[in-house]
């Protein structure tokens, strides 16, 4: 090859992905490319994609169970091997904590999920004395925002007449942090909670009783430190080390306003804080939040935290209560009996996924620009609005990278 070819080869403009010879340069994103193959020696870096909106996990019906958080197969499997265990009279190999004991690496995360509970009970009450929130008074639905929005998705009583509009009224903490009880026990290994027992125990967060069994100690709420692990044959109890009398809890002078900072019904929302302080106090609250979902992930993982698979029951311990409280799907076949699954995280602490209302200042939220707007807890909602910063994670959840156009242009978007 001469060398007037050479720089006429090296001297071919490319203009809107055609060079001078016609030759097209295809991208699969449509971005130019050069048409030279890569070398096959050379390896290829591949792009990540990055997420621009992710859409929310599916709504289960109220007329379907639950899918199991791990594989039906998978607990089959387990099963069958336990019941080979039973028939050649073999105890089942327990470790802490399913044999009772705590397991001592987790007793600090205990401790530090409740001070974030704390935190983030009391965040809460504050901001919610800044930045308003509403909820429909015929359905579940939430908002947080000045006015409540506008998309006509009700489906509660009279919805009909309202054209789905939503009824809003003034909401409350237990709007934004929906409460999740449990029933305390003081032995998880001990007697079961009967139907005509269950006025015998108290009733408290599903997050405080999670901390008492991993090792919190609270006076109010007494729990029983085994010494000598539980023993099991199957699914029965050889050994317990015997039925333990509950004590009587310690109750000081000051225990009502100890208790109030764990309960959501128990905190004030009156606490008006100063305009300075309000974006640190959602920043604090935003990062109690993190601290609480992380830490309960990490002491499910070795606790075992029960759920019904029909309605929004929880239960701390090795197995459910026998209570019959339960009044969903086909309750009737259980006798109001739960049924007793393996809990996920979101059902011990509930994300409460509301509209995002990127500026509080234009006009309520529409339904015909519905697809175009994002979703995001109502803990992390509350706090971005009272001026704190987005966490990465929730941006694409969120839709902040879509443009939002206006009514009468909804139309021409593809």
């Amino acid at each position: 090859m001469s060398a007037t070819s050479i720089m006429l080869g090296s001297s071919i403009k490319r203009t809107n992905g055609v060079n001078q010879l016609g030759h097209r340069l295809n991208h699969p994103n449509g971005v130019m490319a050069s048409s030279r193959e890569p070398d096959q020696g050379l390896p290829v870096k591949k792009q990540e994609a990055v997420t621009q909106n992710v859409n929310l996990p599916p709504i289960i019906p109220k007329n379907k169970k639950k899918p199991y958080p791990i594989p039906l197969k998978k607990i089959q499997r387990a099963a069958r091997a336990d019941k080979k265990l039973v028939e050649k009279g073999i105890e089942k190999p327990l470790g802490p904590p399913k044999n009772g004991l705590l397991v001592h690496d987790l007793i600090p995360v205990a401790y530090e999920v409740l001070e974030a509970w704390k935190v983030l009970i009391k965040g809460l009450a504050q901001l919610l004395s800044v930045i308003p929130v509403y909820g429909c008074s015929e359905c579940p639905e939430v908002h947080v925002g000045q006015v409540g929005h506008q998309i006509q998705d009700c489906r509660g009583p009279g919805s009909e007449k309202r054209r789905s509009f939503h009824k809003w009224v003034r909401g409350s903490i237990n709007d934004v942090l929906i409460p999740i009880e449990s029933y305390h026990l003081y032995d998880p290994f001990g007697r079961r909670i009967k139907h005509d027992t269950r006025f015998n125990y108290d009733r408290i967060p599903a997050i405080v009783e999670l901390c008492i069994q991993a090792g919190v100690d609270i006076p109010e709420y007494p729990s029983r430190r085994r010494t000598t692990p539980v023993r099991m044959l199957g699914k029965k109890v050889i050994y317990r080390g015997g039925y333990v009398e509950e004590p009587k809890p310690h109750r000081a002078e000051d225990s009502f306003s100890s208790l109030a900072e764990l309960d959501t019904y128990g905190i004030r929302t009156s606490q008006f804080p100063p305009k300075s302080d309000v974006r640190q106090i959602a920043e604090e609250t935003l990062v109690a939040y993190e601290k609480v979902t992380w830490g309960v992930r990490k002491l499910m993982m070795k606790y075992t935290v029960k759920a019904c698979g029909y309605c929004s029951e929880v239960h701390v311990g090795p197995w459910g209560h026998n209570a019959k409280l339960c009044g969903a799907f086909k309750h009737q076949w259980r006798d109001g009996k739960h049924g007793w699954q393996d809990a996920t995280v979101e059902e011990v602490i509930p994300p409460n996924y509301v509209w995002h209302v990127r500026d509080p200042g234009v006009p309520p939220l529409k339904s015909a620009l519905k697809r175009f707007y994002g979703k995001a807890p109502a803990v992390v909602e509350v706090c971005m609005q009272a001026g704190a910063a987005i966490p990465d994670k929730y941006r694409p959840m969120m839709r902040l990278d879509i443009v939002i156009p206006d009514s009468d242009e909804a139309h021409l978007v593809a």
